[in-house]
């Protein structure tokens, strides 16, 4: 029998990824945001995300700290080159197991499922995912 079983958290914790879950989350909004925009405030941020403004500019220096993004105190915030090669692949990520999720459950919108299972999917199995649903569709 394997002996590397967690908890949660102990995965969490052996984890040595510079992104928390949360910070993915406000990450991929910002990213999804400037899809549309050039720039994005904290008060559409802190809308989308349904938090308060003030958990919301938190998080954003956070961001800013790490090197995600660019922000300015009660200015405008945009993704730097680190924040949109990470923020593309969350958005990558997210559309991916959308996409199979509304697949294999044969339905339109798997929204609330893909936010609680994206953080805990690597890489691998998200490009595996990919795959696999490109040879279904292709049928």
């Amino acid at each position: 029998m394997e002996d590397n079983f967690y908890t949660q958290k102990g995965y969490e914790l052996n984890c040595h990824e510079d992104l928390t879950a949360s910070m993915e989350d406000y990450l991929e909004m910002i990213c999804r945001m400037l899809l549309e925009k050039d720039v994005v405030r904290i008060q559409e941020l802190s809308s989308w995300l349904h938090v308060k403004p003030s958990s919301a500019s938190k998080m954003v220096g956070t961001l800013k700290e790490k090197g995600y993004i660019q922000f300015e105190k009660y200015g405008y915030l945009t993704a730097t080159a680190k924040g949109r090669e990470a923020g593309n692949y969350l958005l990558y990520r997210h559309e991916v197991l959308h996409r199979f999720l509304c697949l294999l459950n044969g339905t339109e919108n798997e929204l609330e499922q893909v936010e609680k299972i994206e953080h805990y999917i690597d890489k691998n199995t998200i490009e595996n995912l990919a795959q696999l649903i490109d040879r279904l569709t292709q049928f």
